[in-house]
């Protein structure tokens, strides 16, 4: 299992397919038969052939049941022979699009209204005009109606508070899921949760899937469970008229990167990720699909740095892991106004040489597989007038197993090198099932939701961490000396199993007092099993006003309360740890290698994890007030200030700590126990920017975030360096003070785009210890006299990315009609034009582009083409900069004061991807 898997790709690849092999045949089997070229209408005639058919210009204006425009709707036009030529409507409510003439189907849709399909459209010569009125199916939160610009702008469910990145923008995204999760959290900023499809788990999907991103600062709804500022909305986009296909392949080698700050020499990296994806029809106008498979197979590098009896030593090493994932989505029409959404999706992760790195040598490592798999379920659709219902069904098995490359006792000299065993092993099971259900009321100026969710988590686990033992020595020259300081060891049976409930009800309405103020007010009430309080109730209250008549300037605020979770890691600790089934043995001044042979030995009773009697859920009040200001059409300006304040947090206390030097129940060891006496305060002010040209020429975005945090503790069993003493109220480990993002995408002449991420950060703050068990609890975090918490910091971290992109077209799609001359939607024509109108053309005003208005279309190109080939380079740490971290705030440590880690050099990723 350890050896290190350089050239492992075609086993890797064998292995993978076996579990994919009958849906990425059929996916291969339907691809061949429906990529048999363009419509004979979109084809030159050949000598002797009819001419392909002609085309003619549709203007269809979409209203509602009051004859008020809708901007952003869909409308989708589809040919006889199953061409489909798409666009959204203007500012105007017009959608203007460039078909072939004769008869179509006219199918147009937009969110909170029923959807609408219009058979027998006749377009001739010249401009055919089609009204269509939709009926209202409940309040939802990418409507946006013409009405008043300051009403639109004082809407909190509406574009005046989201951010939308467009499909062009997308696509410069990073194409490992990971690093694109990453730089979407950078995007938005610190305090940033993610949900995929209206799931807030489940992993990234491929990017080539993925519809939209919407950055949402409406946060105090009372649906939301998670304190924040910022949701990140990710939309995924199965076929629903024509087969779509890609294949992308990405390769990173050694040979292009740059050697770690902290390296003396470059090992091998190397990673190679091969990704195909379908989606389309299986039943015309009822059902659709998206089919994912994607493979990865990679091996970086990792920099040790030690202070040994013979020296310093560095050294470098390289971690394999292997990923492999296949993702299934189906989306079916129950009835003309109900449909059904259904996911599976199967992860598989296996990594080796973890726990290697910094003071951890080789001998440290251990391997870990997890495999992942969940099923996930949607039903929606109205019930009744202005009433709309959704069910959501979520069930996730997850399973991980550990271990260790080595059995040997650990050794642990602080601040200089860890080796031995990895002192982790064992095997962790779960079944997670949630369910979930909303009920969206629409009466007047009143847009109400009521729903619940309801949580059932299993757990079988093994896992047990220093099972062989841990000598541990409080400096280089203790070890030379053969003198540790503790020796401890958890023995017994860590078999445990056990169900684990959380459940919420929330209730929210957002009341139109005036056409330019909305207020939100909210209830939501949580429930945990494990702790003690039942009744955790949330109020939460917001406002969005639009002072002025042209709705450029909005004005939100809001507070609220909200609660977390106890956590079941938290909660599996105090089982297994009960000084029954398993036992810490904490022998102090041990001799060495044998710990009994000979010396002053005392050995301490075990000890337990409990939780406290009366814990109750953490507890945080937030508020924030901002100012938004729309830039004309090209982008926005916001301001904000933020404010939190945590109370009821979950902190540790050795309940049994020596009190000059005699327990208070000598029968015990340590007795940690879990408490609600945790606070937390933190303030900010953020200042964002975003900029897109209306036809998509650049678009750049930016937020600078001034942060203040405190605290008094860092986990629920992070103890006080001082139990006698445990307020410890100091700066937060994640007081990061400045922060500041940014991300721009320029288009190049000759089908070339270049895109960057730029994330500059000051330093983080760290710990200084003394390296000494000073008041002989044989916890080592004892300080100075006089020193607090995180009272030092690192060095800022500047990052920088660069893509390079060029795409080229072959063929025309059947969709890609040649523009009516004078016709709108071609050169030149309205917003979100540009050229010939095939896909989305624009969304609207707000709706569109990366914080303006107007997404532009720029149409043609390689989107208009049978195949698309895109070749693009990925660019990491471009500027190849030394951001170290790791610090060592260990007084007796060497390497006191210094970096043990450096984050990754500039690495360079080349790739190409084929669309069809």
């Amino acid at each position: 299992m350890f050896p290190l898997m350089q050239s492992g790709w075609a086993a890797h690849v064998a292995a993978r397919a076996r579990a994919a092999v009958v849906p990425l045949a059929i996916s291969l089997t339907v691809t061949a038969l429906v990529a048999g070229g363009a419509p004979a209408w979109a084809q030159p005639a050949a000598a002797g052939q009819a001419a392909p058919a002609r085309t003619g210009a549709l203007r269809v204006t979409v209203l509602d049941p009051s004859s008020a425009i809708i901007i952003g709707a869909t409308v989708r036009a589809t040919a006889p022979d199953g061409t489909v030529v798409e666009t959204v409507t203007d500012d105007k409510g017009e959608a203007n699009l460039v078909v072939p003439q004769g008869e179509l189907v006219l199918d147009v849709t937009s969110a909170g209204f029923n959807p609408q399909v219009i058979d027998k459209v006749r377009v001739r010569g010249g401009t055919t005009r089609r009204e269509v009125t939709l009926t209202i199916a409940a309040m939802l939160e990418e409507v946006t109606v013409a009405r008043d610009p300051n009403e639109s702008a004082s809407d909190p469910r509406g574009d005046a508070f989201s951010t939308a990145l467009t499909k062009e923008q997308i696509d410069q995204l990073p194409d490992d899921e990971d690093e694109l999760e990453q730089a979407l959290l950078a995007m938005a900023g610190p305090g940033a949760t993610m949900r995929i499809n209206g799931l807030r788990s489940g992993g990234m999907p491929p990017k080539s899937q993925i519809r939209d991103i919407r950055f949402r600062r409406n946060m105090y709804a009372a649906d939301t469970h998670e304190s924040g500022f910022f949701m990140i909305d990710i939309t995924t986009q199965p076929g629903t008229r024509g087969f779509r296909s890609s294949v992308n392949a990405t390769y990173r080698d050694d040979q292009l990167n740059a050697r770690n700050a902290l390296a003396t020499k470059k090992v091998d990296e190397q990673a190679r990720r091969g990704q195909f994806s379908i989606d389309g029809p299986l039943w015309k106008g009822k059902t659709s699909f998206e089919l994912n498979v994607d493979a990865m197979n990679q091996y970086d590098s990792r920099t040790i740095l030690v202070a040994t009896p013979g020296g310093y030593q560095q050294d470098t090493i390289s971690r394999p892991t292997d990923r492999a994932n296949v993702r299934l989505g189906v989306d079916h029409a129950l009835s003309k106004t109900h449909t059904l959404r259904a996911n599976f999706e199967r992860r598989s992760t296996d990594n080796d040489m973890l726990g290697v790195g910094e003071f951890d040598l080789a001998t440290r490592a251990y391997a870990r597989t997890m495999d992942n798999t969940q099923l996930y379920f949607r039903e929606r659709g109205p019930i009744a007038k202005n009433m709309l219902n959704e069910f959501r069904l979520r069930i996730q098995w997850q399973d991980t197993d550990t271990v260790p490359a080595s059995l040997d006792r650990a050794i642990r000299v602080n601040g200089a090198f860890n080796s031995g065993g990895a002192q982790t092993q064992g095997r962790r099971k779960s079944t997670e099932i949630e369910f979930g259900h909303d009920i969206d009321v629409n009466r007047g100026k009143h847009n109400m939701r009521f729903g619940s969710l309801l949580e059932r988590n299993s757990y079988d686990s093994s896992d047990i961490r220093n099972a062989q033992g841990t000598f541990t020595f409080s400096s280089l020259a203790d070890y030379e000396a053969g003198r540790p300081t503790t020796y401890t060891q958890r023995i017994g049976d860590p078999q445990v199993g056990y169900n684990y409930w959380t459940a919420g009800l929330y209730a929210q309405d957002d009341v139109r007092v005036r056409k330019d103020l909305t207020l939100s007010l909210g209830i939501r009430q949580e429930w945990q099993s494990y702790v003690d309080s039942t009744i955790n109730l949330a109020p939460r209250v917001g406002i969005a006003w639009s002072p002025l008549k042209s709705g450029n300037v909005s004005v939100t605020g809001g507070a609220g309360i909200f609660y977390d979770w106890l956590d079941a890691n938290t909660y599996e600790e105090t089982l297994q740890v009960d000084g029954v089934r398993v036992q810490d043995i904490i022998v102090r001044n041990p001799s060495y290698p044998d710990v009994s042979n000979g010396g002053v030995l005392q050995v301490l009773p075990s000890g337990r994890y409990e939780i406290a009697d009366g814990v109750d859920m953490p507890r945080l009040w937030q508020a924030s007030l901002g100012v938004e200001r729309r830039m004309g059409a090209m982008g926005r300006l916001n301001v904000s200030y933020r404010y939190r304040e945590g109370t009821d947090e979950l902190r540790g206390r050795n309940m049994n700590a020596p009190v000059a030097g005699v327990r208070p129940d000598p029968s015990l060891g340590n007795v940690i126990q879990v408490q609600s006496i945790g606070r937390s305060q933190a303030h900010q002010v953020v200042v964002g920017i975003n900029a897109a040209h209306p036809k998509q020429l650049f678009f750049v975005a930016g937020n600078y975030t001034l942060s203040f945090a405190k605290d008094d503790g860092e986990s629920a069993f992070a103890l006080p360096a001082n139990n006698l003493a445990p307020d410890e109220w100091s700066v937060s480990r994640n007081d990061v003070r400045h922060r500041l993002g940014g991300f721009f995408n320029l288009r190049l002449p000759k089908g070339l785009r270049l895109g960057s991420n730029v994330r500059i950060e000051s330093a983080a703050p760290y710990t200084i210890t003394t390296g000494f068990d000073d008041n002989g609890d044989s916890v080592f975090n004892d300080r100075p006299a006089g020193v607090a918490r995180n009272s030092e910091r690192g060095s800022a971290v500047v990052d920088m990315s660069l893509r390079l992109s060029w795409q080229k077209g072959f063929g025309k799609k059947a969709n890609a009609v040649p523009a009516v001359p004078g016709a709108p939607g071609g050169p030149g024509g309205g917003p979100g034009g540009g050229g010939p109108v095939v896909m989305r053309g624009g969304d609207g005003p707000g709706g569109g582009g990366f914080g303006g208005r107007g997404g532009g279309g720029g149409g043609g190109g390689a989107r208009d083409s049978l195949v698309s080939v895109e070749v693009f380079a990925n660019a990491s740490n471009v500027l190849n900069r030394a951001n170290y971290s790791g610090y060592s705030g260990v007084l007796t440590s060497p390497l006191f004061g210094q970096p043990t880690t450096a984050q990754s050099p500039r690495r360079i990723e080349l790739g190409m991807r084929v669309s069809f």
